[in-house]
């Protein structure tokens, strides 16, 4: 098992949507890109909702995301893992990154998006228990289907209709 390394989150002071996934893929963390995936139906998905063109380098796509108050982290701070896959991730090895300070810093934020099942499982367990009630009790949050190829049961329009919710708290 390799020891996997998150990524700081994309954000701005503006921000009022955070989108969490689980851990980057292999592919992300060689890239050092969020969604680096070429299957992976995220960026297809937000270039759709926010009218850009996915052939954009990857900092004009996330400039994109930030002027339409979108940001990005994951919940996942560093774990073991084999491969990609948030089944190969070992439990008992998963620190989580420091949400309490981040949503001071971002007070803007009131609607959290789940990239999927593990996302919201691993914040429920890991980081709603310990923030206060203050920090916790305003957001809105909703778990959408993974943008991950291995969610091949959905098809990338699926995926687009399912996250089509958040354009209404952008």
């Amino acid at each position: 098992m390799n020891t996997a390394f998150g990524f700081p989150p994309l954000v701005d002071k503006e921000a009022r949507i955070l989108i969490l996934g689980s851990m980057p893929s292999e592919k992300s963390l060689a890239q050092r890109q969020y969604y680096a995936h070429p299957q992976n139906s995220f960026w297809y998905i937000m270039a759709e909702l926010f009218t850009f063109d996915l052939a954009l380098s990857y900092q004009e796509r996330v400039e994109k995301l930030l002027n339409n108050r979108v940001a990005v982290w994951d919940v996942i701070k560093t774990c073991k893992r084999k491969g990609s896959l948030d089944s190969s991730i070992d439990n008992k090895s998963t620190i989580v990154n420091e949400f309490s300070l981040f949503y001071q810093s971002y007070p803007l934020i009131k609607s959290i998006f789940f990239n999927g099942t593990k996302a919201e499982a691993e914040y429920h367990k890991h980081v709603l228990p310990r923030l206060n009630n203050a920090e916790a009790k305003d957001f809105l949050s909703f778990r959408l289907p993974s943008t991950s190829p291995a969610m091949a049961m959905l098809s990338k329009p699926e995926k687009l209709k399912a996250w089509s919710i958040i354009k209404k708290y952008s």
